[in-house]
């Protein structure tokens, strides 16, 4: 924190938290979407800019060290994921940071994770097809490589299934898969994760969790 304030040259203070919002006075020409510091090492990212002057943050972690008067300075950079084929086999939170308890991965780029999609005439076409592996969803509902399919249902109806039996078809086929468990247990993400080391499929995956550590087993 002390580094970046040295180099950033500026810093200004909390008016009020709470609810992992935090609303900040003094946060002149920041951008939406920038990334904030506070003084405790806790992240923040900008979401409201108000014509009053304060600017509301969204914190990346708990408020219980955040409080009136709190100091926090910006970053000038926007939230990134690091780039490296490193990222492969391991699991992280939405911010890119490392949290099955390895070693960094030591990327030395990141790509934006808000940015304008391409257009409709810079994508390439949708001509290869992604075999799930399932013979019934295979025969009646191909999938192609860059096509966008919703696998919607109730609780309990094999939709993480369907999902964890895609990326092992997808072995020896130079695939590289993404799963992202949005509100699951600890436990059911270590779940997944095992049944992927099991079947190889670790090597060609990247998990991405908002849960704060989970470490793979060798």
């Amino acid at each position: 924190y002390e580094m970046l304030r040295s180099l950033v040259g500026s810093e200004m203070c909390i008016r009020d938290s709470g609810d992992g919002i935090a609303v900040i006075d003094g946060l002149h020409d920041v951008t939406y979407g920038e990334i904030v510091l506070f003084d405790c090492g806790i992240k923040g990212m900008v979401q409201d800019i108000r014509t009053d002057g304060t600017t509301g943050v969204v914190l990346f972690g708990s408020d219980s060290e955040i409080t009136a008067g709190t100091r926090v300075v910006r970053t000038r950079r926007t939230a990134g994921i690091p780039i490296s084929n490193h990222i492969l086999g391991r699991m992280i939170n939405p911010l890119g940071q490392i949290i099955d308890g390895g070693d960094e991965i030591g990327a030395k780029e990141y790509f934006p994770l808000e940015r304008p999609a391409p257009g409709i005439l810079e994508r390439k076409p949708v001509f290869r097809p992604l075999e799930t592996g399932l013979l019934a969803v295979d025969s009646m509902f191909p999938i192609g490589r860059g096509q966008r399919e919703l696998l919607i249902g109730d609780r309990q109806t094999g939709k993480t299934t369907v999902a964890i039996d895609t990326i092992i078809n997808q072995k020896g086929k130079n695939t590289v898969c993404v799963y992202v468990a949005i509100g699951q247990k600890a436990s059911s993400v270590a779940k997944v994760i095992t049944t992927l080391k099991k079947a190889d499929a670790l090597d060609y995956t990247v998990i991405v969790s908002s849960l704060s550590l989970i470490h793979i087993s060798e």
